[in-house]
């Protein structure tokens, strides 16, 4: 497996110990419809909420949040209607971004970055 692969999958595995900590009910993970694949799904209270999580080896370029532009939201939203739909779920929505980026020591440091994008219609 290729190195962002690994990080990929530890990030994942670090926001859901950090959800988990935080009081999330983790729902699933990597769900996927069409050509979308969500994360993770959480619930916290009444809210339904939607984690993108993102890591880089380095902030040098960007920053992991950054890669989530209208396109990627646009797959996100349509498959959270999707999910929505089949686990007949009629509840609020926020979606979250999880960044994942090394500090200056190597240890992986996140950054919750709550209500980060709104559902939009992409028509």
């Amino acid at each position: 497996m290729a190195n962002h692969n690994d990080l990929g999958k530890k990030a994942e595995d670090l926001a859901v110990e950090f959800l988990q900590k935080n009081s999330y009910k983790i729902l699933i993970r990597n769900f996927r419809y069409q050509k979308a694949e969500i994360d993770i799904i959480t619930e916290k209270g009444s809210l339904i909420v939607v984690v993108e999580v993102k890591a880089r080896s380095t902030d040098a370029f960007n920053l992991p949040q950054e890669a989530v532009n209208k396109r990627k939201i646009s797959l996100i939203v349509s498959a959270t209607n999707h999910y929505l739909e089949e686990f007949n779920k009629d509840q609020e929505v926020r979606f979250d971004i999880i960044s994942v980026l090394p500090d200056a020591k190597g240890k992986l440091v996140i950054e919750h970055i709550i209500d980060a994008f709104e559902a939009f219609d992409a028509n």
